[in-house]
């Protein structure tokens, strides 16, 4: 469903009507103290309560984790849904009328809002006809499911249930019993008209019933198991405007809290193997609908591990080594770049994690999943499995293979530690032949002339007058929480920390506000890094910045739009009592030398710049331009002492 902007007025009156207390105490046990209340953070795991929710400034801020932001942002972190999704549902709940920045927009907003709240009733009702049928179901329906070894709470908590064979029979229990439209029932995926004459046929029939709820826990599709030899043996409802298989994964709203304390998302073929994990205690799992993981699917699971840990459990037999080639799709880029940690688990015996667990205990799931291995390592394994290497024809096969391998891995140190493993397996255990293979792997996974990366220029000159301190490897702010980055070349956490700190004492002191603005445009400086720039740019854009008491309130609602930006923001919108303390008493010094430290970042870079110039000039054939190169370097360096005693006061003196 495309929904077009909502308007600023309808965001601003959905943050006044729901009271964040109202909302996050129906998450978080919360206990009055003093003015505001604290509680245990729902975002990371802790003893005692750190988590504090202020009523008077509608906002919350966790000290343990550095999580904090407004009614919104607790949802959209919370639930791991966008933006727009919890504004709409909170002005669903608050009763607050739509607006859009397109004014003709609202008439069809509101009808796709009304058109999917009846697709969720029309669903969660066929969902409940078909748990009453498998209650009343022929003799074969419940005795399959105890066949598999499910428990009567498995069933219920899956909300599992039965089709009845009849071609008509929820038809007639949705639209002559309950009065839906037919129109309706057809969207939901529920029936299909037919073809050579006038009505319509359920689209489910002599089926167990898998509901296949989103993240909230509602139902918008499902999936159908044949219970004789009819095929497709799996059967799922049809794409709708509220179920959408490639950004849809099974259990995940059984699973998500799971896979945030494991830190780790396991991913099965069926829904039964997904189901029976849950019922053996193993509940980080979902299963994939049939199709290869897309990009969509991978980072809304990912949203709920910090480690990007993904475990493909598929079976081990060749056509299970096909689903899992064929499910990680779109995930290997990510996987080559090391941003996902990739694991594949075969089970043994060509077994599926159901059939696995029906002769085992769960322990022994879980020491084969500790012991998966990265899907790199898989991938050798595969490539090397029942080849001779002693033989010729095996080993330059193997040997092109590996090379092709390699060459797809982006981070140096994974493809150097790669190339040191394929050796080793290419020496056959000779390790007098290793240096030789390594050498050889390495001249044909290196990149072809002309293509070879740069090396990453020196940031700072051997001539710079700056001072380096052995407390700046490894920072943190004044308040404690550690800079986003890690860790970083010493004059970029400077840097980190300078910007950071004019930014904080702009946004939390408003009386301090024209005197930044003002150092900045007299010296000419900006935010060198990304995000620090993002966010004084979302600062300048709320009118009258200056001025502005709610500043804090009105620039997070801004960035709410920018998850990834917003989490390396976050923490300057929030002060501890040590920090704010410091700041009251230290203000002035504190944005001269922030503004030294930024000043001297850009003043470093024109010395480097003309230095280079004056030492690339002949001064006997342009002694003119190697005297002004040389003023004008010199003037730098002079400058950058300026800046030195400037910053007497050193920030890293703060942390």
């Amino acid at each position: 469903m495309h929904i077009p902007r909502l308007h600023p007025d309808t965001i601003e009156e959905v943050k006044q009507r729901a009271d964040i207390y109202d909302v996050i105490s129906e998450h978080v046990v919360l206990r009055k103290r003093g003015k505001d209340y604290v509680g245990l953070c729902p975002f990371h795991s802790e003893k005692s309560p750190s988590f504090t929710v202020s009523q008077t400034k509608q906002m919350y801020y966790c000290f343990g984790c550095q999580a904090g932001g407004n009614t919104i942002k607790f949802l959209m972190d919370l639930e791991k849904r966008s933006f727009t999704e919890v504004v709409l549902d909170l002005a669903q709940r608050y009763q607050v009328s739509l607006r859009t920045l397109e004014p003709e927009q609202r008439q069809e907003l509101q009808r796709q809002i009304s058109l999917r709240e009846q697709l969720y009733e029309v669903l969660a009702s066929a969902a409940q006809f078909y748990q009453h049928a498998l209650k009343h179901s022929p003799l074969k329906a419940m005795p399959y499911l105890q066949q598999r070894q499910l428990r009567e709470e498995t069933i219920q908590q899956f909300a599992i249930g039965y089709a009845p064979a009849g071609w008509e029979t929820l038809y007639r229990y949705l639209v002559d019993d309950k009065r839906y439209p037919v129109q309706l029932v057809e969207k939901a995926g529920l029936i299909k008209p037919r073809k050579e004459a006038s009505g319509y046929y359920d689209v489910f029939r002599d089926r167990i019933i898998i509901p296949i709820h989103d993240v909230l826990g509602r139902v918008i599709g499902f999936g159908g198991r044949t219970l004789g030899a009819e095929q497709p043996k799996y059967l799922n409802s049809p794409e709708t405007e509220v179920f959408l298989k490639g950004k849809t994964l099974f259990a995940l709203d059984k699973a998500k809290n799971a896979i945030s304390q494991c830190d780790q998302v396991v991913v099965v073929e069926g829904y039964f193997d997904a189901i029976a994990l849950h019922a053996a205690g193993i509940t980080n799992v979902v299963a994939s609908l049939g199709t290869a993981l897309s990009m969509e699917q991978v980072r809304q699971v990912l949203r709920y591990t910090d480690s990007k840990q993904l475990v493909l459990n598929f079976d081990a037999d060749a056509a299970g080594t096909i689903a899992a080639e064929r499910a990680i799709g779109e995930i290997a880029e990510l996987a080559y770049k090391g941003e996902v940690q990739l694991k594949i688990l075969n089970l043994p015996d060509g077994k599926d994690a159901d059939e696995y667990l029906q002769g085992r205990q769960p322990e022994d799931y879980r020491k084969l999943l500790a012991d998966a291995p990265l899907w790199l390592d898989w991938q050798i394994q595969q490539i090397t499995k029942n080849r001779d290497l002693k033989q010729a024809t095996d080993y330059q096969q193997v040997s092109q293979e590996l090379v092709k391998l390699l060459k797809n891995i982006n981070n140096p140190d994974t493809k150097n530690y790669y190339i040191d493993q394929c050796a080793e397996i290419l020496s056959l255990g000779d390790n007098r032949l290793k240096p030789l293979r390594v050498e050889n792997l390495l001249t044909q996974v290196a990149p072809q002339r002309g293509s070879r990366e740069k090396p990453h220029p020196t940031t700072r000159s051997h001539h710079s007058p700056l001072r380096q301190s052995p407390q700046v490897g490894k920072l943190a702010y004044a308040d404690g929480s550690p800079t986003p980055h890690a860790p970083l070349p010493q004059e970029n956490n400077l840097l980190e920390v300078a910007e950071a700190l004019l930014l904080r004492i702009y946004l939390h002191y408003p009386e301090h506000r024209q005197v930044i603005v003002t150092a900045l445009e007299e010296r000419d400086l900006q935010f060198s890094l990304s995000h620090h720039r993002f966010l004084w740019q979302k600062i300048l854009e709320v009118p009258s910045a200056s001025n502005d008491t709610n500043l804090i309130s009105t620039v997070q609602d801004k960035c709410l739009e920018f998850p990834e930006e917003l989490r390396l923001v976050s923490h300057l919108f929030h002060l501890n009592e040590k920090t704010r303390k410091q700041m009251l008493s230290h203000h002035q010094q504190w944005i001269q030398a922030g503004v030294a430290c930024v000043e001297q970042v850009f003043c470093e870079k024109r010395y480097r710049h003309f230095r280079e110039l004056w030492e690339q000039t002949d001064p006997e054939t342009e002694p003119e331009q190697w005297q002004a190169y040389y003023k004008a370097f010199f003037a730098e360096k002079l400058r950058l002492q300026e800046l030195d005693r400037q910053r007497q006061f050193s920030i890293v003196d703060l942390l």
